[in-house]
């Protein structure tokens, strides 16, 4: 036998015995993760994780080898663990769907989880859909967009952030969670990491943890006025750190960055050529200074849009990405095999609603959330008031409080509401949305009221 068989012999032995390493590792994570759920833990536990990561790079530098590698290997080995330590949890969307099912059943539903205008999409929407057939926007389009409304994008952000935005710098998909899959998958590489700030959307972890990315989260709180930390942002930097992700206005808190520290945010970001994924889905909604991170004109940003809240077109499934060219070139590649193209009368139609003024969808929010601001004031929900968004998120301040539970106790008195700990570590948090006319909204805090207080 030949040297070389002899040491592929060697490397045979070693990954075998790795793969039953890891089998014992993971019988012990599930263990872990059962304990975890009987005692209502959250699965991630970052200090443990920080505690783990120093012993892995003091290692690789007694030993000799690459700390980034080494790095790389461990976070495979913990989103692994997170795998299987993580059962169902309640979201506002698992909420969302067992409130449809009851409706089903003829039981009214007063929803206030999820993020759904009740107001009806631009009129000029409506003469679009009838359009569209005779207009001949009916084949297999270009994977980016029709060029037409790549051109109608381009135009409209040049002119709204005085800058010079053309059609190669955008990409139209099917809704922004997919332009955020799109970026964290093709972006970065499996054992890669990622920055997010929660409270957060949880889809920003979920796409991660399927393209094999470790989420580094950075918790804010309600006590710090929902602001991050930015000496624990530098910390939390190391060599397999690749990307930010900013939500402002922010779902489920309403908060925007002063500008100071989004400054801040981005000047790190660019010392350490960090990917920066910017989702503005919310900007229309802004009832404070708020400063788009196009404006920043930083090469490796990606900012996602959409028509769902901007134009209440959540139906159409409609949103957009835009970034420098090579990006964009990426995106399309995951984009072309996964759908071949946007529907084109939906681009169509969202290209036609570019001509409607939806300014005033701000104001009504705006007017519902001040309702809904005082009434849980009333109530004694202990939250800041959100600077943008369409949402209030609260926190109960009573002992022993679990939002899951309490937010399946809701819907049996006909109010739906979204549980904090879809968000993250805030179960004693409830995110209400402001997406309902005056009437619901005032019935279905009177619900909440009455719910918490035992009158129900």
């Amino acid at each position: 036998m030949s040297e070389i068989d002899n040491l592929r012999d060697k490397i045979d032995e070693i990954t075998l015995e790795m793969i039953k390493l890891l089998k014992k590792r993971t019988v012990i994570a599930k263990e872990i993760g059962t304990i975890k759920k009987d005692l209502g833990m959250n699965v991630t536990d970052e200090k443990r994780e920080d505690s783990l990561r120093s012993k892995v790079v003091t290692l690789c530098s007694e030993i000799g080898i690459d700390e980034a590698i080494g790095t790389r290997f461990l976070n495979f080995l913990l989103n692994e663990s997170i795998k299987v330590q993580t059962t169902s949890k309640q979201t506002h969307l698992s909420i969302f769907l067992k409130a449809k099912s009851l409706e089903q059943q003829g039981k009214k539903i007063i929803h206030m989880e999820v993020g759904e205008p009740d107001f009806l999409p631009p009129e000029i929407v409506k003469d679009a859909l009838e359009e569209v057939y005779d207009k001949g926007f009916i084949k297999y389009g270009q994977v980016k967009g029709m060029p037409r409304f790549l051109t109608t994008l381009a135009k409209k952000t040049s002119k709204k952030y005085d800058l010079e935005i053309k059609q190669e710098n955008i990409i139209v998909c099917p809704g922004a969670r997919y332009a955020v899959y799109l970026a964290i998958t093709t972006l970065l590489n499996p054992g890669d990491e990622i920055i997010v700030f929660e409270p957060a959307w949880p889809a920003y972890k979920d796409c991660a943890e399927n393209a094999g990315v470790k989420t580094r989260t950075i918790k804010t709180t309600l006590e710090n006025n929902w602001e991050p930390s930015i000496n624990e942002i530098k910390e939390t930097i190391n060599s397999n750190t690749k990307m930010i992700v900013l939500n402002y206005p922010n779902n489920p808190t309403g908060k925007i960055l002063q500008e100071k520290i989004q400054n801040e945010i981005l000047d790190l970001a660019i010392k350490h050529e960090l990917y920066v994924l910017s989702d503005e889905i919310y900007a229309q909604y802004s009832y404070e200074d708020w400063k788009s991170v196009l404006s920043y004109n930083y090469k490796k940003a990606i900012i996602t849009q959409s028509f769902s809240k901007s134009h209440s077109m959540t139906g159409f499934r409609i949103g957009y990405a835009i970034s420098t060219p090579e990006i964009i070139e990426k995106m399309a590649k995951l984009q072309a095999i996964c759908l071949t193209n946007v529907s084109e009368p939906i681009q169509y139609v969202a290209m036609r609603a570019l001509e409607a003024d939806t300014s005033n969808n701000s104001n009504i929010v705006k007017a519902r959330l001040d309702i809904m601001i005082k009434k849980a004031k009333e109530i004694g929900l202990d939250f800041v008031k959100p600077d943008g968004a369409m949402y209030l998120f609260a926190k109960v301040k009573k002992d022993g409080f679990d939002a899951n539970d309490f937010s399946n106790k809701l819907l049996d008195h006909g109010l739906a509401v979204a549980p904090g700990g879809g968000f993250g570590d805030f179960k004693n948090f409830i995110r209400l949305s402001a997406c309902q006319d005056e009437k619901k909204l005032v019935e279905g805090m009177n619900i909440l009221d009455n719910v918490l207080k035992g009158r129900k």
